[in-house]
């Protein structure tokens, strides 16, 4: 019975190690790859996601499965043997040949996308979009025909195990309901105070990415700092790699993405590393995941001590002086609340806003509720509705993301899931570390990291994201801490 448990891990370390290659070559096909070989890798990256799924349709699981029940095993092995359990049972509800085309579609969609919204013109990326969202509605109806939940559910479920609408979306929709009337007391205070100076350029981008790199050495990664189009955690076991966005116009875009990849790429870095090639040893679920970037990229890169350390280095390595470079200028700049057209550059007031939006539009697709043709329309309708804003084009809306095109469709949630988990953790770190706004000041993260690592990062899947945020802050997801967060930095 042990000797069948053992097969399985060697088995699963195969997988992972091939997973790992599959994360190099879409790394790859978003930094570095010429776009003439996007044919090519699209079919390379198919045959991978093949052979990776595969791995999960082998005739000697089963039994290896059902032998490993009766073996003695302790806590991280049984939980592990739950997740393989989990892992096979949704692969062989998949067809093989549909894991493939799924991801034929989404390698060929995503370099579609890229010129569509470079010409700001949705009906190019239309039909490969079409056949994205029809791949993704098969994968649906596979998934939530084992698992019996809806089609949307058993989308989400692949990122954040065990989440479903009726948790959440509850939740998102008493946020929307919040948010006129706290947005509304925001901007009135906000008001009442001088705008923040502007920040003039250019900024060197040599200049941009020797900041930002610093900043990544002092949160602790080392890793490869590449550009892309749209700023991204990627790599494998091992070798952690984040992308950035750099904008000569416009610092912020690469120090805001940064700092959240960072986060992204601390997880990856702290997983368990007795299970770093095992289920057990993934990281716990995106939501989870989104809590630690926004841990750096929301809690501490909004945090007044770590602006007031801040100010004096983006002075000096820009070359600047004058008000605008001031601490108390970067901190009106960076908690200025703005209803805006772009998710990535959204204020954390405005940011859940974008999330809900998406949600439920994306929901609507994959259910039949909204056609693919009339998604523009929808979305400029719903941005009316959320934030009173309307996009002068498809590039500022419905093209922005990524994540359809490459087919991560479910995915949305995760990132205002994150963002509370985000609040609450920070709220428990702070009372268990005294004297932690002290050392933001000082840049000195590693108390932080620690405690994040300790609470977080080492149980990988040991437990699920709702026992993990309990036992690391004595409370299941209770957004109302979120909401004290804002108010208390807000008004």
């Amino acid at each position: 019975m042990i000797d069948a448990y053992r097969a399985l891990e060697a088995h699963f370390a195969r997988r992972s190690a091939l997973q790992g290659a599959l994360g190099i070559l879409n790394w790859d096909s978003r930094t570095m790859m010429p776009p003439a070989a996007s044919p090519a890798r699209a079919e390379q990256l198919a045959a991978l996601e093949g052979v990776i799924h595969a791995a999960l349709l082998d005739e000697k699981l089963p039994d290896w499965l059902a032998a490993a029940e009766n073996a003695d095993l302790d806590g991280w092995q049984r939980a592990n043997l739950a997740e393989m359990r989990r892992e096979v049972l949704l692969a062989r509800a998949v067809p093989a040949d549909l894991v493939e085309a799924n991801a034929r579609a989404a390698s060929h969609c995503e370099m579609i996308w890229r010129t569509a919204k470079a010409e700001k013109d949705f009906s190019l990326l239309l039909p490969s979009l079409r056949v994205v969202l029809d791949r993704q509605r098969e994968l649906a109806a596979s998934y939530a025909g084992v698992l019996g939940c809806g089609l949307y559910d058993a989308l989400h479920g692949q990122y954040e195990p065990g989440s479903k609408v009726a948790d959440f979306g509850p939740v998102f929709d008493d946020y929307a309901a919040f948010l006129p009337g706290f947005l509304a007391r925001v901007e009135e205070r906000q008001a009442a105070e001088p705008a923040p100076e502007p920040y003039e350029g250019p900024f060197p981008i040599e200049t941009q990415r020797r900041l930002v790199t610093e900043l990544a050495e002092r949160l602790g990664f080392t890793g490869r700092i590449d550009q892309s189009l749209h700023a991204f955690c990627g790599g494998a076991t091992g070798d952690v790699r984040i992308t950035t966005r750099f904008d000569e116009d416009n610092f912020f875009k690469a120090l805001k993405s940064s700092l959240h990849e960072a986060g992204h790429a601390l997880y990856e870095m702290g997983r368990p590393t007795a299970w770093a090639s095992q289920p057990v040893g993934q990281a716990g679920g995106l939501g989870v995941h989104e809590s630690q970037s926004l841990s750096f990229d929301m809690q501490v890169g909004r945090h007044p001590a770590f602006l007031a350390w801040l100010a004096p280095l983006l002075a000096r390595s820009f070359g600047r002086e004058g008000e605008a470079w001031s601490a108390d200028n970067l901190r009106r700049r960076f908690r200025r609340v703005e209803r805006s057209f772009i998710r990535v550059d959204a204020d954390e007031v405005t940011y859940p806003a974008h999330v809900i939006l998406r949600w439920r539009l994306e929901q609507a697709m994959i259910e039949g509720g909204l056609d693919l043709a009339d998604l523009p329309e929808a979305w400029n309708q719903r941005m009316r509705d959320l934030l009173g804003v309307t996009p002068p084009d498809d590039a500022l809306g419905c093209m922005q993301d990524v994540h359809w095109p490459c087919g991560l469709w479910g995915y949305f949630p995760t990132y205002t899931l994150g963002a509370m988990m985000a609040a609450q953790l920070f709220d428990a770190a702070r009372k268990a570390l005294p004297d932690l706004d002290a050392q933001i000041g000082r840049a000195e993260f590693g108390p932080l990291i620690g405690w994040l690592g300790e609470n977080v990062h080492r149980w990988g899947r040991r437990y699920s994201p709702g026992e993990l945020l309990l036992n690391a802050t004595g409370k299941r997801l209770d957004a109302g801490i979120f909401k004290a967060h804002l108010e208390a930095r807000y008004l």
